[in-house]
């Protein structure tokens, strides 16, 4: 059998169809740089190659040119169970992100059990220059610190970020919408006293009303809090 490398199994498992629908989902990055391959099959690879020599040289070979590649190495780094070794691959590899798709297919299973150590590591990447790493902080920090580990400053630590870049303010908004199905009264106030921009402080109401999690009193009450956004002309 011959010993194909791992760009030339993706190209294998490509899917022309599925490659332009994910273009539309992706539009900052080039069609030419999409092979189209579906999850589970990307998923499928990395199970067979997490371990091996081949895996620990793709993972040293930053930036990769598709995205394919990019989420092939978010799924070895998720298969990584050693937490200091997770995190150092993370370190290294999230600078290269360069899209949300591959920023929010990112989660590692050594995460569940490190949160100590965890939540040092989602402060210090919130401070990152990066988009991308910030928007992963805050995913990480919506999927970890929203239940028994949750704390009353970690809002803060989403509130007081400011950037017009759209996928930061969307994960923003995702945030605040789960905080308000899981931790109600602590994040009612960030939007009581408007500490959110507007453009997220609405998108937050606007997630958490379509929640199954939110009740119909508290939807009815978050939608008497919505901001007049001023439009210009």
């Amino acid at each position: 059998m011959v010993d194909l490398n791992i760009c030339d199994r993706l190209f294998a498992l490509r899917d022309e169809a599925y490659g332009d629908f994910t273009a539309k989902l992706v539009p900052n990055i080039p069609r030419e740089r999409i092979i189209g391959v579906r999850t589970p099959a990307l998923r499928s690879l990395a199970k067979e190659l997490s371990g091996t020599a081949e895996a620990s040289a793709f993972l040293a070979a930053l930036p990769h040119g598709y995205l394919e590649e990019n989420h092939l190495h978010g799924f070895l780094i998720e298969r990584i169970r050693d937490y200091g070794a997770c995190i150092e691959a993370l370190d290294a590899f999230l600078p290269c992100v360069d899209n949300w798709a591959t920023c929010d297919c990112i989660g590692p299973a050594c995460f569940k059990k490190n949160h100590a150590r965890l939540v040092a590591d989602v402060r210090r990447w919130l401070d990152s220059e990066q988009l991308y790493t910030k928007r992963f902080a805050i995913r990480m920090l919506m999927n970890h610190f929203l239940d028994e580990d949750f704390r009353p400053e970690y809002p803060d630590w989403v509130a007081v970020i400011q950037s017009e870049e759209y996928y930061l303010r969307m994960m923003q908004a995702w945030y605040f919408a789960t905080a308000l199905a899981k931790q109600y009264e602590a994040a009612l106030p960030y939007l009581e006293e408007k500490r959110l921009e507007p453009w997220t402080h609405n998108k937050a109401i606007q997630k958490a009303v379509e929640s199954y999690r939110v009740s119909d009193g508290q939807k009815a009450y978050l939608k008497t809090l919505k901001i007049r956004e001023k439009r210009e002309g």
